[in-house]
């Protein structure tokens, strides 16, 4: 039975508890923009994860992708994997992407601009305040210049973990100084389409506090979460389930590139980690209330929960639409080659549209239970489907 899990990566989509971020322009399809210059051409700098699959996504529309890497083995596997070829000495680009580490961007924004290698430079840096302001101390002329952010990504890294559809329905950030040029914008916006993203302009420090909620307080608390399982024996360990893994999993992503997105955005991640260990503490009040007999706390904790719920419910999954509106159910399946598929394809034969799949495999047993995610409406079908076709489903 393989196994198929949804792509998480650094910093999913959504607004933050007590900061919406305001969206001063956002396209939602993949439609050109007006009076905008055609992208032919991109050189992408970086043959990493975001990088290898900014180029294969740019490909499969026709674009003119060149890649550029100081390690000749990551070049190498890029342009093997189809995601462009390797930059000639006299190329020009229609736009240059900076998909290094956030405290290359600033130095690597300056080399672009002064070879003259593309009229708009960008990046896909998830701290955008603190790169634009070095990039302008050491003379980038921002004009030229949007700061960009797919949020998209996996615990992975490299160009091996890279994907043509990353960040299909995902929004790809702007944060244009105030003084950049409309074309430019332009030139950013478009390459943003063309990787099948949703672009949203905001200011780069609104950015910046909107992500330390949404995508760098979550890595940091998965980390603190996995931190504590050093310590636990292995029987312990052992007996982590879903729940455990769902919540440390993008605690595996690359600690030296975390540490440095974690730090271009310190101000802003320490505000929104007081504020967590705030609701922590009230919660470890709470709990040792309870536990000494004062049962008028256990309501604290179910409104921790319901709170939880709600903020859950509120988180898009697909194409942005919110986890509210679809369904979990469980299937019981044998853990055997082609089981997997032959339920796919059956939900397939039957026009099922399965917007999620999870698998978790049942220690000890030759049987796993897949949680297929569909829309509240087509449970009915997809129930109907599943027992007419011979599976067990718990609903």
């Amino acid at each position: 039975m393989s196994l198929m899990s949804s792509a998480g990566g650094p910093g999913g989509p959504g607004g933050p508890s007590g900061h919406e971020p305001h969206a001063t322009q956002a396209a939602t399809s993949a439609e050109p923009v007006a009076d905008a210059p055609t992208v032919k051409s991109v050189l992408v700098v970086g043959a990493g994860l975001i990088g290898t699959s900014v180029g294969l996504a740019l490909r499969e529309v026709g674009i003119d992708v060149a890649l550029e890497d100081r390690a000749a083995g990551r070049l190498a596997l890029a342009v093997e994997l189809g995601a462009g070829r390797p930059r000639h000495a006299d190329d020009v680009f229609d736009v240059a992407i900076a998909a290094v580490p956030p405290k290359a961007i600033p130095a690597e924004l300056l080399r672009l601009q002064s070879l003259g290698i593309a009229r708009t430079i960008s990046d896909v840096g998830s701290a955008k305040a603190e790169p634009l302001a070095q990039a302008e101390a050491l003379g980038v002329d921002s004009t030229r210049y949007v700061g960009g952010h797919p949020v998209a990504g996996r615990e992975r890294s490299g160009p091996a973990a890279a994907h043509s559809d990353l960040f299909v329905g995902r929004p790809w950030v702007l944060t244009p100084a105030p003084k950049a040029a409309a074309d430019a914008i332009a030139d950013v916006r478009a390459v943003a389409l063309a990787c099948g993203a949703v672009p949203v302009q905001m200011d780069a420090d609104e950015h910046d506090a909107a992500l330390a909620t949404v995508s760098h307080l979550p890595h940091l608390v998965a980390s603190l979460l996995a931190g504590q399982l050093v310590a636990s024996s292995e029987a312990t360990v052992a007996l982590g389930g879903t729940g455990l893994h769902d919540t440390t999993r993008v605690a595996a992503g690359d600690a030296a590139l975390w540490t440095e997105i974690l730090a271009a955005n310190a101000d802003h991640l320490a505000t929104a980690l007081a504020a967590f260990a705030e609701d922590v503490a009230a919660t470890v009040t709470a709990l040792q209330r309870v536990a000494s007999g004062d049962l008028d706390a256990v309501q604290v904790l179910t409104d921790t929960l319901r709170a939880g719920v709600a903020g859950r419910a509120r988180v898009p999954l697909k194409r942005g639409e919110t986890a509210a509106g679809f369904v979990a159910v469980p299937i019981v399946v044998r853990d055997a080659p082609g089981e997997l598929a032959a339920l796919l394809r059956a939900l397939g034969d039957a026009g099922i549209n399965v917007e999620d799949v999870r698998v978790e495999h049942e220690p000890g047993r030759p049987v796993g239970v897949v949680e297929i995610d569909v829309r509240e409406d087509v449970v009915p079908a997809l129930i109907s489907c599943m027992r007419e076709s011979g599976w067990q489903v718990y609903s």
